[in-house]
Parts: C-alpha cells; structure tokens; sequence
C-alpha cells in the first residue's frame, strides 16, 4: 500500500471566522479606544507638573489614569494579536456575545499593566520621598532606573517575551484550550503578563523622564510599536537598550534629562 503524504493546508484568507466588515468594525474601535486614550492622557498632562513622586494622586487615581495610558500606549502594538484573537471568537460567538467577549480580552490586558501600575506608585511615592529629602539623589536613581531599563533590553526575559509577541499563534492555539470561565479575561491577562515582561524597562525609563511627560509616552510607544511589528524589532530592542545604557552615564551629569526627578541641583563639594 503506497505510503500517503498528507497535503499542506489552504492559506486561511482573511475574514473567513468573521466578516471583512466585522473586521474592519474591530479594528476601528481599537483605533478608536486608542485616540480617546490618548485624548484624555494629553489632557491630563496639561494639568500636572512633570516631577518626582505621584504627582500628588491616591493609589486609586493613580491606577485610572495608568490603565488609561497603558490603553493609549500599547492598544496599537496590541492591536493585532486582538484582532486574531477576535477572528477565532467569531465561530462561536455573534453580536453582543462577541463584543462582550472582545472587552473581556481588553480588560483582561489591561488588567495586567494595572497590576504592574502598583509597582510604579511605589516606585514614585519612595523616588519623591528620597529627592525631596536630597535633591541631589535625582541624579543616582535616574542613572539606576536607566541602567535596569538598559540591561532588561539585553535580558532573557525580554527576550523570551518579545518572541512570544511578535509569534503569538502558538500561544493562541493554547489558549483555545482554556477552560470557559471568564476565558477570555485570562486569555487578555496572560498576553498582558507577556507583554508586561516585554516592556516593564520600557515603563521603568519614564521615572526619570516623566510618567505625565506626553513626548517620553509616545517615544515609548513608537519603540514597543516597532519592537513587536517590524522585522528588525529584536535589533531595535539592543538598540534602545544601548541609549539606555548611555543615558544612565549622563544623567549623572546632565539635570535636564530627568524631568522626571525634578532635576538635580549640582552636588556640593565638601568645605575645606
């Protein structure tokens, strides 16, 4: 009996589990949760003063408007693992069901970065705490914060989880083998955690350079944008790390690079 070699499978063409126009409808509302995040972030901005510690905000607030610059910052890289992640959902749901699932994935995400947001507020509340008690310590922790974010570029870690977003299918056929409860709430909290390892030195960088700083914000998001999309985003990723590097050498010298910090007046030298 001659031995059968199975054929390779069709090329799936887009739209087949959901609706070219129930696509697009997907992505304009992810287009359009950006913008509006970017919107009240911009907003926001103009109100507060770039400087040391939590500008003033409660842990709560705090949170509000981290999950809604996380919102702004990462939907658009996110946007196509959603996406896929919607293609598979419209066998099995239609209408409402499917929206209410599509939200769960986002809060699901998000929910990961606001759990990372309560990391930056203590990092914030001590930073503040420290460079009103010595201006001057402006200078150390921001030389730090740039030399974490500068060597996590280089780490496995960073690694492992920039493989997994930029090559997610492989997660996504796991997740496909999730239970039902709340499904895809986990689904979007465990790519969240992924892309959190991904991008946690990323976040770190803007303590020196301003949380509520709009221009370090879209910096930043160009960077993850690219990082996961394009084809030399691992390339780009050393690239960074290596500003990064260089960047915690100057800021024990330059002021102006940590807005963030308040600035650090000049060290005095002892008397005598």
């Amino acid at each position: 009996m001659p031995h059968l070699r199975p054929g390779a499978p069709a090329p799936s063409r887009p739209g087949v589990l959901l609706p070219r126009r129930e696509l697009a409808v997907a992505w304009a509302l992810m287009a359009l949760v950006a913008v509006l995040a970017w919107a009240i972030t911009v907003g926001r901005s103009r109100q507060m003063a770039t400087g040391p510690g939590t500008m003033g905000l409660a842990p709560a607030p705090f949170l509000l408007l981290w999950v809604v610059m996380m919102a702004a910052m990462m939907l658009p890289s996110v946007a196509p693992v959603a996406i896929t992640w919607v293609r598979g959902i419209g066998r099995r749901a239609a209408g409402p069901a499917r929206a209410l699932r599509i939200a769960e994935f986002v809060a699901g995400y998000l929910l990961a970065w606001a759990g990372f947001g309560l990391l930056v507020y203590g990092i914030l509340t001590v930073a503040g705490e420290l460079v009103e008690e010595s201006p001057a310590a402006g200078r150390r922790l921001g030389a730090a914060a740039f030399l974490l974010a500068g060597v996590q570029q280089f780490g496995p870690l960073k690694r492992v989880c920039l493989l997994h977003c930029r090559n997610p299918m492989f997660q996504l056929a796991r997740y496909s083998r999730f239970r039902r409860w709340a499904k895809d709430l986990r689904v979007g909290a465990h790519h969240g955690l992924y892309c959190v390892g991904c991008c946690w030195g990323l976040m770190l960088a803007l303590v020196p350079l301003g949380v509520m700083n709009v221009a370090a914000m879209a910096a930043v998001a160009v960077v993850i944008f690219l990082e996961k999309l394009w084809r030399h985003g691992p390339r780009l990723a050393w690239a960074v790390g290596a500003a990064f590097l260089v960047l915690a050498v100057l800021t024990l010298f330059q002021d102006w690079l940590l807005p963030g910090l308040g600035g650090a007046p000049p060290m005095e030298e002892p008397m005598g």
